[in-house]
């Protein structure tokens, strides 16, 4: 059970600020919180400014930290998204991350954290965006027993495999364009024997192809013991997850297992991947 009722919760962004029109959303978001027993703190830098900036990213890392070192505060929630996350990365204090760690969970953009959280303190953090909660009874009521009732609601994804049989290792990686403003610094997270996952939102058939040349480029299919796909929102609207998989097998060799789910990655009811953890998986009609 990662959460108790009246435990203090802190709702930060790290990437871009949010319009002033989600206000009503985030104020949902808080009612909801307190309505299955949470206590939710809100970052004082939510909203973007009237040219259109969020706070300074050295601010934004030393709210971070602050949460970090609150004792009171038992986990992180990042609502944000968008591009800029990776500016704070150089003002986080991984020490003090180690030392008082607390999970914390974000998607898409805050791929960049999750990985450089894992690379600098091996600890095991969340691919997951709270605010979905306030979409449905439903995908509330599984965020509150996966998190408050020691259930794996969230936690138990399916998996199909298309190429190989079983996939062993830490995963890395989120959405697969945020996952490689990684390369090249000291955050990428080690690749050997890992299980890599990759997802998109409005990423086109193009942008897959030239995100896939990266990471073949680099080395990166040739060392990982698995690849995981998610969903890819724009291109799946586009192509089959058949046609899909014609593509990704283009950069991958033959013998690296691939398995597919359609329940993590931008949807709304999107379930939880735990970044950071061993993942074992085999497929069960073999």
């Amino acid at each position: 059970m990662i959460l108790n009722r009246n435990d203090k919760i802190a709702l930060v962004v790290c990437s871009n600020g949010k319009n002033i029109e989600d206000d009503g959303r985030l104020q949902k978001l808080e009612d909801i919180l307190v309505e299955i027993g949470l206590v939710p703190v809100f970052t004082k830098y939510i909203y973007k400014d009237r040219f259109g900036c969020g706070a300074k990213a050295e601010v934004r890392a030393e709210e971070l930290m602050s949460f970090y070192k609150n004792k009171e505060i038992k986990a992180i929630f990042d609502i944000s998204g968008g591009d800029i996350a990776n500016e704070v990365l150089d003002y986080l204090d991984y020490d003090v991350t180690k030392r008082n760690y607390k999970p914390f969970f974000g998607y898409s953009d805050l791929t960049t954290v999750l990985n450089a959280l894992g690379s600098q303190t091996n600890e095991v953090n969340y691919l997951y965006q709270i605010l979905n909660i306030i979409e449905s009874e439903e995908i509330k009521t599984s965020f509150e027993n996966t998190f408050m009732k020691n259930e794996q609601t969230l936690f138990n994804v399916e998996w199909k495999f298309l190429q190989g049989s079983r996939i062993e290792g830490e995963v890395i990686g989120g959405n697969i364009r945020c996952f490689l403003k990684l390369v090249g610094t000291k955050y990428f997270p080690e690749v050997e024997n890992k299980v890599l996952f990759i997802e998109g939102l409005g990423t086109s058939i193009e942008g897959l192809a030239t995100h896939l040349a990266q990471l073949k480029q680099i080395g990166v299919f040739d060392k990982i013991s698995g690849l995981l796909i998610g969903t890819f929102t724009k291109i799946e609207k586009e192509i089959s997850v058949e046609e899909l998989f014609e593509h990704i097998q283009e950069y991958v060799p033959s013998s690296l297992a691939i398995a597919k789910t359609q329940e993590v990655g931008h949807a709304r009811d999107s379930k939880v991947l735990k970044i950071g953890e061993k993942i074992y998986i085999k497929n069960e009609l073999i």
